[in-house]
């Protein structure tokens, strides 16, 4: 039967397993230097260390509740659809897709 599934199937709060890895990479990248800044100013780096693992598995439960939300009763894709379209906005990355809103038309007259 899994060979049949048309998605990634989700795995904790309804992120599938490379949303999860996204998330921690994300927040490893974010939390860890910051963490051991952290401990050198206190004077123990290895504490800062784990302040960071601490925050990084508080990040991925609290955006993977947020994705939760944001996916509830949409379909599949439809955030990255939406990052993709803000990217676009913002001129940061050209999406192909056409964003017109009016009516159409087919330039014939009869």
């Amino acid at each position: 039967m899994a060979e049949r599934l048309n998605e990634e199937p989700p795995i904790f709060r309804g992120c599938s397993s490379s949303e999860l890895l996204a998330i921690l990479v994300l927040a490893v990248i974010g939390w860890l230097p910051v963490g051991i800044l952290l401990g050198f100013v206190v004077g123990a780096p290895m504490m800062g260390v784990g302040f960071a693992a601490v925050a990084v598995l508080g990040t991925v439960f609290i955006t993977a509740t947020v994705f939760q939300k944001i996916k509830r009763g949409r379909p599949t894709g439809y955030y990255q659809q939406r990052a993709m379209l803000a990217l676009h906005r913002s001129g940061l990355r050209k999406v192909p897709v056409t964003l017109r809103s009016g009516t159409w038309d087919l330039g014939r007259r009869s």
